[in-house]
């Protein structure tokens, strides 16, 4: 398979997108569609299909996991993976250009990073407003989409670059919504928290 620009302008950014949700996943899936000669890596990722960063990648894609379904835990492994998602997605997607081309290397890793903090705003604030409600069910749930979201994203944007820009814009529309929506909520659910707990102090 030869990688064109639209194909490579594609993977770039399902990289980013999905990074922001499960970069761990992304890192051991590409890593091993390359290992295992099912995607031809472009030269700047082949870095993930080594041996020792499969061990390591799948290690951590356990970790994150069970961590994304344990309610609360979620909510502290987002939070301390905002400053980890959204850099590792701008240089994931920079990568799938390389030294190639300074210009278009620049375009990926700002779409990587933009695409990458996208989808992790908008899952953060969709997992703290179900940590708001007392049963589990929408965790794991919402859990269980976002594993099944990104192979779907990273599969589509290999073999129909096309059809995935078309899902890519439908994401980030309902991306956009939850961040204004639920951001909302979670906001006001804190605001009335606060007096509560100036009270109890």
């Amino acid at each position: 398979m030869t990688l064109d620009t639209t194909h490579l302008i594609a993977i770039a950014a399902a990289l980013g997108w999905a990074s922001g949700l499960r970069l761990y996943a992304v890192l051991f899936l590409t890593g091993l569609a390359g290992y295992l000669g099912w995607v031809p890596l472009p030269e700047g990722l082949k870095l993930l299909q080594n041996p020792l960063m499969l061990g390591a990648s799948g290690l951590m894609l356990v970790l994150e996991f069970f961590a994304d379904k344990i309610p609360g835990v979620d909510t502290v492994w987002d939070a301390l993976h905002t400053v980890i998602r959204i850099p590792a997605g701008a240089a994931l997607a920079a990568s799938v250009f390389g030294g190639d081309s300074s210009t278009w290397t620049t375009i990926a890793a700002l779409l990587g990073g933009t695409l990458a903090a996208t989808s992790h705003a908008a899952k953060a604030v969709t997992r703290a407003a179900a940590n708001t409600s007392p049963e589990p069910f929408s965790n794991v749930a919402l859990s269980l989409a976002g594993d099944a979201a990104v192979p779907s994203m990273l599969w589509l944007s290999w073999a129909h670059p096309w059809g995935f820009f078309a899902a890519l814009a439908l994401a980030l529309v309902v991306a956009l919504l939850l961040i204004v929506l639920l951001g909302r909520f979670v906001r006001a659910v804190l605001e009335r928290l606060a007096p509560r707990r100036l009270g109890a102090a």
